[in-house]
């Protein structure tokens, strides 16, 4: 019988975390979290720059979008049978099918809205006499025999165009029709015929059989050529004054191509492709422009014009698209990285620090594993194996929730992060803390900052950071965010290095006060103030490590903080620039006036706090520029200086304000003071009375732009103006007008004008936008109202900007729990100490009180010193870098109309202080609370026999 001696083990694994189940989890979470928000970002990434293409393409005008592959008609010198066959469906439907097959990857066609047929590319003149003739002049037609037409339209009377017989190039008659909006506006019914003229003047007689309703306006099949759907009043460019005609467009039926062959309208043939973004991702967006170049001009168009014949051409304002994607996507990205490698940072700090504390609470039990003969080798093993079923799991958890949560991205990139994440954790804890026991060491040694003395080594190190850090800011703030070569890392990295230093220097200079102000409380009578600040001295607490991530923290909190204050502000502004006021009120055209009633039913709405009339005329012709006016001078009367010169302005807007009312609404919008008081109504420019024509002996006081003040001078100069001739003299300047985009500009006293029916009526207060909808529309529908507050909504609409913008968020939610984080890490690490020195001050007869103050006034030093220096740096931060940030990608890119001009970074009050605050109140509550539960335990319990702590 064998008997087994070897003594019976535990494994090491199973028993560690059954005795410390509690920080086994805390690190799991810790883990899971970070790893998460780790793999989350490059999907994020990667999911908003996705939406952000398809989103371009499949908002675009479709004439922009569409591929169009087009050729002229079939040469004459070919047989008439062999023309008119290449023009009917079967055959152009089999180039279709060719092209479709020939489009290179990532491009992919709607195969749903692709159209193919012949066209007309000169419009024919059609001499009906009941088509309508605005100045008398006919309406030229296009005519187009397009496929698919009852795939994308209803009918809506008469019956659809058909061939009863074979049209060829002989046909004198042919079916057609009209959209309802092409038949509303030049008078068409079912029924009516229409002549089109063949190259030797014979008719050929277009009946419209019906009148058809498109499926889907918008869509590919008719926006690709809105005359399709639309006809239009456009002007006679031979013309020697304004005239206008309509031009629209006919459909013939699906195989009545062959006809438009005998007319004289250079008929083509054309496919066009509509393309489908639904596969496309945010990397394709390289890919797609240097297919988009090849098709266009390359060897893509070879192929094409093996299908679709030698003289087809290849056009599409995709290109376009997709380049203003891809310059939005690089302005946005450098922004984004300083975030990401902010909340990065202090992710990997907070990770150290956990490790720092799990190795200070496992010193004693290592120290004698190594005193018992255990090597660096077999206890790294061990610690890593303990760490890596923990930490590993985790990893994998949180990389599959992010994969959950962002359903659309790359998942290598993702999955890089989280590993990375488990892999820093698996290799700093069992580094860090083998290395702490390569030495022998002395039990119970002090960490006293107060005493401590930098070494060389940590000299030099602080000196390379201060270098680096400067040369990234001085960078940053030369060129920007963005470089040639696509986001500089350093660049990016450079509020990190600020806070890097920043927590440098401050524990460097954190001993100082505390030396100061130990001697004083030596000298009173209470241990209490002596002892925390002895304590706060000796704490590891306030060490570069804790502070470091504090710092970095609050620095990116801050600056995430300081983005999306900027973007809402610019978003507001613009929106403010746009609309003038609250909301506007004003005619479709320049010149259209608001009669009074429409004036005092908007006025007296609810919500609405002023009303400020205005008369704008738009290029008023200004006399000469004044010899020697170079617009360099100072406007003595204003103070101010007319910068710029009055160079070309040879015209400006005239604005007819009432002084008093627009001066209220400058203070209401936040516009620069308005001096009312220089345009008062008074001596020669007293009010006209009705029906009064003013003269040139009039002058005018006028308030007017650097530029047109310029140019008119001081003296007095006559204006020829639909609002009465006058003379203006400039009696001050000002930098801009409501309602106006344009930055010259004059303003006078409307009360002075001899017509003074306003044109535009300026709102301020909170009207309720469907009732003032419905008042100006109850005006006729030759009036607009305009709100700020839909203007600003249409800054939101972009999903790269959206997606930019929700990141920022994160990273500042993620950067203020991550500062709370490390100021409870860091408490925690001394908690036993704190414990123990209530322990036996109470057996000295320390009162509860007491305890609660000692442990308050401790934590006091490290958490103001975090809190204060995390809201400089973050101050600093945005101060140094906000030259080199411009936030118009992210705040106003894309939309049309909107102001372009630099956004820099503003310091958000909010995300600096309650970050900081918190970390405040968050010591004091951690110190009350561990003072709260010392006192509820014994001194016995925390004092055992042969403890030395």
């Amino acid at each position: 019988m064998r008997h087994n001696n070897r003594a019976a083990t535990a494994p090491w694994i199973r028993t560690r975390l059954r005795t410390a189940p509690g920080a086994a989890t805390a690190l799991a979470v810790l883990v899971l979290v970070t790893a998460f928000l780790a793999a989350a970002f490059p999907r994020a990434v990667d999911a908003y720059e996705t939406k952000g293409l398809r989103h371009d393409i499949r908002t675009a005008d479709a004439g922009r979008s569409v591929l169009e592959v087009a050729r002229p008609q079939p040469g004459l010198e070919l047989p008439q049978a062999q023309r008119d066959a290449e023009v009917r469906s079967p055959e152009l439907g089999r180039v279709g099918a060719g092209l479709l097959k020939a489009l290179p990857a990532p491009l992919r066609a709607d195969t749903s809205s692709v159209a193919y047929g012949v066209r007309t590319t000169k419009p024919a003149l059609a001499d009906e006499p009941w088509l309508p003739r605005p100045d008398a002049v006919p309406p030229k037609l296009s005519y187009v025999a397009q496929s698919g037409l009852k795939d994308h339209a209803t009918l809506a009377s008469g019956a659809w165009p058909t061939t009863p017989r074979e049209v060829t190039s002989d046909s004198r008659e042919v079916q057609g029709a009209v959209t309802e909006e092409t038949a509303a506006e030049l008078k068409v019914k079912v029924g009516a015929t229409v002549e089109l003229l063949t190259a030797a003047q014979e008719p050929i007689t277009v009946t419209i059989t019906g009148i058809v309703t498109p499926r889907d306006p918008r869509g590919s099949y008719w926006s690709s050529d809105p005359l399709l759907r639309t006809p239009s009043l456009v002007p006679d460019p031979e013309a020697p004054f304004p005239v206008y005609y309509w031009t629209g467009t006919v459909l013939l039926a699906e195989d009545a191509g062959p006809v438009l062959l005998s007319t004289a309208t250079e008929p083509a043939l054309f496919w066009r492709i509509p393309p489908d973004p639904a596969g496309l991702t945010g990397r394709d967006g390289a890919r797609l422009t240097e297919v988009i170049a090849s098709l266009e001009s390359g060897p893509g168009l070879l192929k094409v014009r093996e299908t679709a014949g030698e003289t087809a051409a290849f056009a599409t304002g995709l290109g376009h698209i997709v380049g203003a994607n891809a310059r939005m996507r690089d302005a946005i990205s450098p922004v984004i990285a300083v975030a990401a490698l902010g909340i990065g940072s202090v992710a990997a700090v907070v990770l150290l620090m956990t490790g720092a504390l799990i190795a200070a609470r496992r010193r004693a039990e290592l120290a004698l594993m190594r005193s018992r003969g255990g090597s660096l080798r077999g206890i790294g093993g061990r610690l890593l194996a303990e760490t890596a079923v923990t930490v590993l799991p985790a990893s994998a958890l949180g990389l599959l929730l992010a994969v959950l949560a962002v359903g659309e991205g790359r998942w290598w990139p993702g999955a890089l992060a989280a590993a990375g994440v488990g892999l820093l954790v698996c290799v700093a804890l069992p580094l860090r803390t083998t290395l702490q026991h390569i030495r022998p060491m002395l039990h119970g040694a002090r960490e006293d900052v107060v005493s401590a003395r930098p070494s060389r080594r940590r000299t030099v190190a602080e000196l390379t950071l201060l270098v680096l850090a400067i040369g990234a800011v001085t960078a940053l703030r030369r060129r920007g965010t963005s470089s040639d070569s696509g986001t500089d890392l350093l660049v990016s990295a450079a509020p990190v290095l600020v806070a890097l230093i920043a927590a440098l220097v401050l524990v460097r200079l954190y001993p100082l006060p505390l030396r100061l102000a130990t001697r004083p409380m030596a000298r009173l009578r209470g241990a209490i103030g002596f002892l925390s600040l002895a304590r706060a001295g000796r704490s590891s607490a306030g060490g570069a490590l804790p502070l470091l991530a504090l710092l970095l923290a609050l620095a990116t909190a801050a600056f995430g903080g300081s983005v999306i204050a900027g973007i809402g502000d610019a978003r507001d502004d613009a929106a403010l620039a746009t609309v003038g006021a609250d909301a506007r009120v004003s005619g479709v055209g320049e010149r259209t006036t608001l009669p009074d009633e429409l004036v005092r039913t908007v006025r007296d709405l609810n919500g609405v706090r002023g009303a400020a009339p205005l008369r704008i005329e738009h290029s008023v012709a200004l006399p000469e520029a004044v010899a020697g006016a170079d617009g360099a001078g100072t406007d003595t009367r204003t103070g101010a200086g007319t910068a710029g010169g009055s160079g070309d302005v040879a015209a400006a807007a005239m604005v007819g304000v009432d002084p008093a009312r627009y001066a209220e609404l400058a203070r209401a919008t936040g516009l620069p003071a308005f001096p009312a008081a220089r345009l008062t109504a008074a001596g020669p420019s007293a009010p006209l009375p009705e029906g009064t024509e003013s003269g040139q002996d009039r002058v005018l006081p006028a308030i007017a732009s650097p530029a047109v003040a310029a140019r008119l001078g001081e003296e007095p100069q006559a204006l020829d103006t639909l609002s009465g001739n006058f003379k203006v003299q400039v009696v001050g300047t000002a930098p801009r007008v409501a309602s106006l985009s344009t930055t010259n500009f004059l303003i006078v006293n409307s009360a002075a004008l001899e017509q003074r029916a306003p044109t535009t009526l300026l709102l301020t207060g909170a009207p309720d936008p469907g009732k003032l909808h419905a008042a100006v529309e109850g005006g006729g529908k030759e009036y607009a109202a305009h709100l700020r507050s839909e203007e600003r909504a249409r800054y939101v609409n972009t999903p790269m900007q959206a997606g930019a913008e929700r990141i920022y968020l994160a990273a500042v939610a993620a950067g203020a729990g991550y500062a709370l984080l490390a100021v409870l890490l860091s408490l925690l690490q001394t908690a036993p100490e704190r414990k123990t020195l209530l322990a036996r001050l109470r057996t000295m007869g320390l009162t509860t009180g007491q305890g609660r103050r000692l442990l308050a006034f401790e934590a006091t030093p490290q958490a103001l010193l975090a809190a204060g220096g995390g809201l400089f740096t973050g101050w600093a931060t945005i101060v140094l870098l906000s030259p080199g940030v411009d936030l118009v990608p992210l705040a106003l890119a894309g939309v049309a109309g909107s102001d372009t001009s630099p956004v820099p970074l503003r310091t958000d009050l909010w995300s600096l202080g309650l970050p900081a605050a918190g970390v405040v109140a968050l010591a004091a509550a951690v110190a009350g609370v561990q003072a709260w539960w010392a006192s509820r335990r014994g001194s016995i319990t925390e004092l055992r026999a042969g403890d030395s702590r």
